[in-house]
């Protein structure tokens, strides 16, 4: 608890700024995540490399859907790629229409670590709403969605 303003007893969040909340949720995410995939044998997957296998496992998200969403280069999404391959997470495949093109898959073991993070993301939203129930789950759903489309690139 902390003194408010007016002399009342807070939170302790009442006094942070918004981007050290959404850093410290986003760490939450991550540690349990971090845990979980290690627990498993995962513990080689890069920081982002998570988000991409589960974003595979999710809707097939390709390189540049995926440096998009990072707002990242296309060159550092491919260099994550790589590490992935090199892994055992991801292969590439030839595109099924288009030889020219390559499809990037989810191995076995990619198939595997996405489940973990998939539990882990879940594991962490259970607590989430145990701890602020469903009416301000969806409120914070909600702002956090208004929040990413005030980014001008996504309109």
């Amino acid at each position: 608890m902390t003194s408010t303003t007016d002399g009342t007893a807070g939170t302790w969040y009442e006094d942070m700024v918004l981007p050290v909340l959404l850093d410290v949720g986003r760490k939450r995410y991550g540690s349990t995540m971090r845990r979980l995939l290690s627990d498993e044998g995962f513990d080689d997957l890069p920081p982002l490399g998570p988000r991409l296998v589960g974003g595979i496992a999710r809707n097939g998200t390709g390189l540049t859907e995926f440096s998009a969403a990072l707002g990242t280069s296309k060159q550092r999404a491919g260099q994550l790629v790589d590490v992935l391959v090199a892994r055992g997470y991801l292969e590439r495949r030839p595109h099924p229409e288009d030889g020219r093109r390559v499809v990037i898959v989810l191995t076995e073991r990619g198939e595997r670590a996405a489940d973990a993070t998939r539990r882990a993301v879940d594991a962490t939203d259970a607590a989430l709403l145990a701890a602020v129930g469903p009416d301000d789950l969806a409120t914070t759903r909600r702002v956090l969605g208004a929040l990413a489309e005030l980014d001008s690139d996504r309109a």
